[in-house]
């Protein structure tokens, strides 16, 4: 890459730069810049045009800055591994936003990157705002509300390591700390155990209204409430385990260990509506898709696999021997399960009723229904004993029936491997 051409100062004024901390090679190549405004990036490591992109900046020479910025975008493994040394610059310095918007879709994909780092406590309070601030950050909000308190009280070194001996000062300390930050969590789409176990320790720094609300909500989910609730940030195909085979083969065995196929969404009900009809409307004609919904009280994620076409104009059985149901316990992959059809002439009921049905696997063994157009209205979906599939999805100290917080439908397109 060749650069040239600086456009001078067009009133000839001369301006005094002071830089500090400029190593004599970087200082060097500025100069020839300066001098013959060329620069070629060849054979110069990533490290030593970061550093120039910086200097360029604090020279206002914006040309250069802006191609050495486009530059790095391309060096997406170099960012990785110097990732908060990227990231605490573009933060202190606000011009890079071509360079934090790709930093910040970087920490969407893989949060853990900056989450488990052990310089995450150093991170700017800016950066972690804009992190939160993210409504496709693909990680469970109650971990999310872990690394904001190991955060916070790593602000504060005084604060006592047991939390049994905190005093009420200690407390109004960490909400003031974390006073731009705490609006930013997504609470209602935190599962009432896990709210128990990790919001109630520290519910003085909520607001009093809020955890108020909170337990309301856990106990009568339907209710209003004052707090304002935040939309659901992770989309419910993000908290599918990565590394389960969707796809079923022939054999009777599933292979957990690989991933081999690729989703595309063909309704979210967060987007298109939680009406059965709805649900119809736009999956009439589509085969190899994945029902999944997300349950309202524990959390769980609950689905199907369906290889045939759904057809809005059949009220009917479907045979096929490739339909699967499964479920995964609050989102993670730890203990899934995966239950095939067993009866290939009961695999699928497309209902008559499609003004309160949705999609029916087997006797209801995986079901969304509502009597009020609404799934997440009404609690009468249902995961039944299975009769037709070879296991049931919930434990037996489930209730059959429940809502749902949210459902996607993914068409699913095998990979080439």
């Amino acid at each position: 890459m060749k650069l040239k051409n600086t456009v001078p100062d067009v009133n000839n004024i001369n301006k005094t730069i002071t830089i500090q901390n400029i190593s004599a090679q970087v200082f060097e190549i500025i100069l020839k810049y300066i001098y013959y405004g060329i620069f070629d990036t060849e054979n110069i490591d990533t490290k030593i045009i970061y550093k120039l992109m910086i200097t360029a900046n604090e020279f206002e020479l914006e040309e250069l800055s802006v191609k050495l910025e486009s530059h790095i975008q391309f060096e997406a493994s170099w960012i990785k591994t110097h990732f908060f040394l990227v990231y605490h610059s573009i933060f202190i310095n606000n011009k890079f936003k071509n360079l934090k918007k790709f930093c910040n879709d970087i920490i969407v994909k893989y949060p853990k990157l900056i989450f488990e780092s052990t310089e995450f406590i150093s991170l700017h309070e800016s950066a972690l705002v804009s992190i939160l601030k993210r409504d496709d950050l693909q990680m469970k909000e109650s971990e999310i509300w872990d690394y904001l308190i190991t955060w916070g009280t790593a602000q504060n070194p005084t604060l006592p390591e047991k939390l049994e001996e905190w005093s009420d000062e200690n407390f109004t300390t960490l909400k003031t700390t974390l006073q731009r930050c705490l609006p930013l969590i997504r609470y209602f789409h935190i599962s009432n155990l896990d709210a128990m176990d990790k919001i109630k320790p520290y519910k003085k720094i909520l607001d009093e209204q809020l955890w108020d609300d909170l337990k309301q909500h856990f106990i009568f989910p339907d209710r209003p409430v004052l707090s304002i609730i935040l939309p659901s940030r992770v989309h419910i195909a993000q908290e599918l385990p990565q590394r389960i085979n969707l796809v079923p083969e022939p054999s009777p065995r599933v292979n957990f260990q690989k991933f081999l196929a690729r989703f595309k969404l063909i309704l979210r009900g967060s987007e298109d509506g939680f009406a059965p009809r709805t649900f119809w409307d736009i999956c009439h004609g589509h085969s190899n898709t994945i029902v999944i919904s997300k349950v309202k009280e524990t959390g769980e994620i609950l689905g199907g696999f369906n290889p045939l076409a759904w057809d809005k104009t059949r009220s009917d059985w479907v045979k096929t021997n490739k339909s699967f149901i499964f479920s995964f316990r609050d989102g993670s992959s730890q203990n899934p399960i995966l239950s095939r059809v067993k009866d290939k002439n009961r695999a699928i009921l497309f209902h008559c009723q499609k003004n309160k049905v949705g999609p029916r696997f087997g006797k209801a063994e995986f079901m969304l229904r509502s009597h009020e157009s609404d799934f997440t209205k009404d609690c009468i979906s249902q995961c039944k004993k299975t009769k037709f599939y070879e296991k049931s999805l919930r434990k037996k100290n489930n209730t059959f029936a429940f809502s749902i917080i949210d459902y996607e439908v993914l068409k699913v397109v095998k990979k080439k491997i």
